[in-house]
């Protein structure tokens, strides 16, 4: 009797302590309709050739606010968008950090990097020939997001309430890697022998009675179901796995983290009617770790943030620059123009990118590494193999899309990942070979 009565007492007791750490969290939730109210330039595709004629679905700009006790709260931002621009993130970040009094390191912001959004700021630009009104039109649609996202994290911040955390994993199948190896190089297909990382990292977010407040999960693959012929406005898959469970669990707010799908894309795709079957899979795979087994996430957060400085290889000199202007690519073309007038200033060609690095830890409980770029596959799963111990999350798309950033494999093998991508953003030339093992030991630091 006595050493059952013991037993029941510690089970009792722990299991108290337990909530009782679950009950230091509370959780604020914000959100704000972004969807363009004029035709406006869509991101993604150069091929595009006029703005936007209609909308299919509604975007989103959600913020998510996380307090332990007293401490600093942490502010997640995600938007149905190509992606954040370096100067957008901080237009964001900064009234956000000033009002509140948090440190950058406590806000991260991530785009679905959905192919049928709208341009945002000067991101892709070089994809495009705007004329001044569409420029306007693109201005005028940043400032609203800018204010929004703002809105929707001051929302959130202010309506703090009791939250318990847990955190699972799922599987989804559809992203398929997309660099084909060819005779003349690598090019876009389907390679169903490539890499790719299935993994549906789920973060439920109840109240103190248990009741879904929110959802955060994640895929590693590109929002490019739909291609470069359509000019409606929409979330593509990851816009319909957000409504599918924001309809299944009533009140409820989904937030969509994208992962380290640069090299991926989904499968089947070109049709409509494929963004909600995927959206769909998605959704299908959260609610199985909803209704799981999840692992309890209770420890005090840490934040850091760094950017941290990946080495270009060695830039084109003027002649070669001049050369390109005659190329038959109007792309390359301006690419080279630009670079050149950059020379005609006296101004240096850059040596290097500061890729913006954040890490949320909580405890041993959920390490959540954020990378900015459309970072490749090899990336997330090496991270997984060498940081094992920390039930890590990877992400990208986050603070700054501002290229592609390759592995060294793929910068041994070429293509669009490795190569042309930068005539799109705007880089003078392609990464250098230690690009990889620059983030990574960046990462590994910050991490440990």
């Amino acid at each position: 009797m006595r050493l059952a009565t013991f037993c029941v007492v510690t089970f009792v007791l722990l299991g108290a302590t337990r909530l009782d750490a679950q009950a230091a969290y509370r959780a604020g939730i914000g959100r704000g309709d972004i969807t363009p109210e004029e035709p406006i330039w869509m991101a993604g595709y150069g091929n595009r050739n006029k703005p936007s004629t209609g909308v299919d679905q509604p975007l989103h700009v959600k913020a998510l606010a996380l307090q332990h006790d007293e401490a600093s709260p942490l502010v997640l931002i995600t938007a149905d968008i190509i992606g954040f621009s370096r100067e957008v993130a901080e237009e964001i970040a900064g009234p956000i950090q000033e009002k509140f009094k948090l440190p950058r390191e406590n806000i991260l912001l991530v785009g679905s990097h959905t192919h049928t959004g709208p341009v945002i700021g000067k991101n892709l630009r070089g994809m495009f020939d705007l004329k001044e009104k569409d420029v306007d039109v693109i201005r005028r649609y940043t400032k609203t997001l800018i204010d929004r996202s703002v809105s929707a994290a001051s929302e959130a911040l202010t309506k703090l309430e009791p939250a318990k955390l847990s955190f699972g994993r799922g599987r989804a199948s559809f992203a398929m890697n997309r660099r084909v190896f060819k005779p003349g190089g690598v090019n876009f297909g389907v390679n169903p022998d490539g890499v790719a990382d299935h993994e549906v990292p789920v973060l439920r977010i109840d109240d103190d009675k248990g009741q879904i407040r929110a959802v955060v999960f994640g895929y590693a693959c590109h929002c490019t179901t739909l291609g470069g012929d359509h000019y409606r406005i929409g979330g593509d898959w990851a816009g319909y796995a957000q409504e599918y469970l924001e309809r299944a669990n009533p009140g409820a707010t989904a937030f969509f983290v994208t992962g380290c799908g640069g090299d991926a894309n989904p499968e089947p795709r070109g049709k409509l009617e494929f963004a909600p079957r995927h959206g769909l899979e998605i959704a299908g795979a959260v609610s199985r770790v909803l209704d799981g087994p999840r692992a309890t996430v209770a420890a005090q957060p840490s934040a850091v943030f760094q950017r941290i400085e990946l080495p270009l290889a060695k830039a084109p000199t003027r002649e070669e620059f001049e050369k390109r202007l005659k190329d038959k690519n109007v792309f390359i073309q301006r690419h080279a123009r630009r670079f050149l007038d950059l020379m005609d200033r006296g101004d240096k060609l850059p040596a290097s990118y500061p890729c913006p690095v954040q890490v949320w830890q909580f405890g041993k409980d959920l390490t959540l590494v954020a990378l900015g770029g459309e970072v490749v596959v090899d990336y997330a799963l090496r991270l997984k193999r060498e940081l094992k111990d920390h039930r890590l999350w990877v992400a990208a798309y986050a603070n700054d899309v501002f290229a592609y950033v390759p592995s060294a494999r793929i910068l041994f093998e070429g293509g669009y990942e490795a190569d042309f991508n930068l005539i799109y953003y705007g880089l003078p030339t392609r990464f250098a070979n230690d690009v990889e093992e620059v983030l990574i030991k960046g990462v590994r630091a910050l991490v440990k």
